[in-house]
């Protein structure tokens, strides 16, 4: 074993216990490694050491560690607490907060060799994927999002108590019905700011004691004079009402915070909360399969190199690879534990794959990489993949057709108008393109996500909100939640609302549901 004979002075660690001593002197030397031998860009880490339940309790508060409270996450706490202490789920082996300094957290009860892995995979793989991400860098702000948190919660405390639980629970509720239609997908949002948050809840209350809508105030209503209804109507028309409102408008929640008549201001302000978290998690994602491939790869890198330099033994090692691999385990399409792709899985098999074209490249692979093949930097050449792409762009430009084969991969068509599947390609010469289309086609958060916008409103009549979904390949929203939904947009606008399904070729109006107050007060 020459040089991989560790003697026992040059060990980080003998056992499987640890101090914190031991700790520091473990991530000091993850650090020199990420840092001086992979050059890392990442932000100061904060590692913080939690129990089982504090997990559960970030878990529930979906990983952050300021938050406002709701039943929704107590309700998972309880489930997921059940479910652990039962043996039916493990926990996961860290969480890490897109934050500046970025947050890690690692579990006391876990080994030293599993606190090293957390350490690299989150501290260092993660961070550094936050930091240089460009979607990340261009939807989040990692400065600022635990001060708006903090807001966030003690607002959203002092609602509670001015107006109620109950009414607040309302707003949630809706709020968080909705969260998935209200982010900004293609204009950049604003970064949150504590002070400009705090000035800009002073002048909206100022502001409301004031005035209220004139939008709504100076509008006629319906039993007014043929002369005046006349002059609505020529006033009034499609497109000036449109562009009075900024419609079409895919943010449900930010119309909704902005528009709706009902709405008091600190009802606005709760939206406001939900729509920010929400948008906080959007890159999230987009980038799910890239990001935990990347931490992998470097976790990966950086216990091996702590092998290689004798500060880990071979038992330590063992015990990693155990770690590892049930971390990248893929199941076949056949087993029954199969459940789509693991990201983790594809992603560290596409930077391994990556890694092997940069120094070691087929001549297949010169013809589908020219520009990486053989470049002899792969650390260089991941950095800057995983600075510029996305999941979806990513897999277009680097799944090889090595890797295709290696996963056995193929193509599914599952038209909605044929009885029948049909294996549309497989790993072959004809196929790869059309699998890879496929596979980056699935992870095309715009494909998986329903195409809704805010198209009218009836503002001399009913008020009542017209909402338009857009079919993509004869998929349809499921009935009864598409319902669900539309009560609680009911319930935030105040007024009646109608969902609309047309069809993206042709724009012909598919069905329509239409909720009305009635509805909503029955229900």
């Amino acid at each position: 074993m020459s040089s991989k004979t560790k003697s026992a002075d040059k060990l980080l660690f003998t056992s499987a216990d640890w101090d914190f001593e031991t700790l520091k002197a473990t991530y000091d030397a993850i650090e020199d490694i990420a840092l001086n031998e992979l050059k890392l860009d990442v932000y100061p880490n904060q590692v913080e050491v939690i129990t089982s339940e504090q997990m559960l309790d970030a878990y529930s508060s979906i990983g952050m560690p300021l938050m406002y409270h709701h039943w929704s996450f107590g309700k998972r706490f309880v489930r997921d607490d059940v479910m652990y202490r039962k043996g039916y789920q493990g926990l996961a082996y860290e969480i890490v907060i897109n934050s500046n300094p970025c947050i890690s957290y690692v579990m006391e009860e876990n080994t030293i060799v599993m606190q090293a892995l957390v350490m690299a995979h989150a501290a260092f793989g993660h961070n550094h994927f936050f930091k240089n991400n460009y979607l990340f860098k261009q939807w989040t702000y990692a400065e600022g999002i635990l001060d708006y948190l903090q807001f966030a919660k003690s607002y959203i405390a002092k609602c509670e108590d001015r107006h109620g639980f109950d009414a607040v629970e309302r707003i949630l509720d809706a709020a968080h019905a909705l969260m998935e239609q209200g982010v900004n997908r293609y204009s950049r949002p604003e970064k949150p700011n504590l002070a400009a948050e705090l000035e800009r809840e002073r002048e909206r209350a100022k502001y409301e004691d004031e005035t209220y809508n004139d939008l709504w105030r100076t509008l006629p209503q319906p039993d007014q004079g043929d002369q005046d209804m006349d002059e609505l109507k020529r006033k009034m028309r499609v497109e000036e009402r449109r562009a009075q409102f900024g419609l079409p408008e895919e943010n449900l929640l930010y119309f909704l915070e902005k528009n709706a008549p009902t709405l008091q201001a600190w009802e606005r302000e709760i939206l406001r909360i939900v729509r920010n978290i929400g948008q906080y998690f959007y890159p999230q994602k987009q980038t799910k399969m890239m990001n935990e491939g990347c931490a992998c790869y470097v976790h990966y890198a950086i216990m091996n190199s702590l092998y290689d330099k004798g500060l880990i033994s071979e038992g330590a090692m063992m015990e990693f690879i155990d770690y590892h691999s049930r971390v990248v385990f893929q199941a076949e399409y056949d087993d029954q534990r199969y459940s789509g792709f693991n990201p983790y899985a594809l992603g560290f098999a596409m930077m391994q794959d990556i890694h092997r074209i940069c120094v070691d490249p087929t001549e297949e692979d010169r013809a589908w990489f020219p520009d990486i093949a053989g470049n002899n930097e792969p650390v260089e050449t991941l950095k800057e993949a995983w600075a510029h792409y996305r999941d979806e762009s990513f897999i277009l430009q680097f799944l090889s057709p090595k890797l295709m084969r290696d996963m056995r991969m193929f193509m599914i068509d599952d038209q909605s108008t044929s009885p029948h599947l049909e294996v549309a390609a497989i790993h072959d010469d004809n196929g790869y393109r059309k699998v890879r289309r496929s596979l980056a086609r699935m992870h095309d958060v715009s494909v998986r996500e329903p195409d809704m916008q805010v198209v009218d409103v009836d503002i001399r009549g009913n008020r009542q909100l017209y909402i338009q979904h857009t079919e993509h390949e004869g998929i349809r929203l499921e009935k009864s939640e598409a319902e669900m939904t539309l009560g609680y947009i009911g319930q935030l606008w105040g007024y009646g609302v109608t969902l609309q399904s047309v069809d993206y070729q042709s724009g012909e109006i598919l069905h329509e549901t239409t909720y009305t107050p009635d509805d909503l007060t029955s229900a």
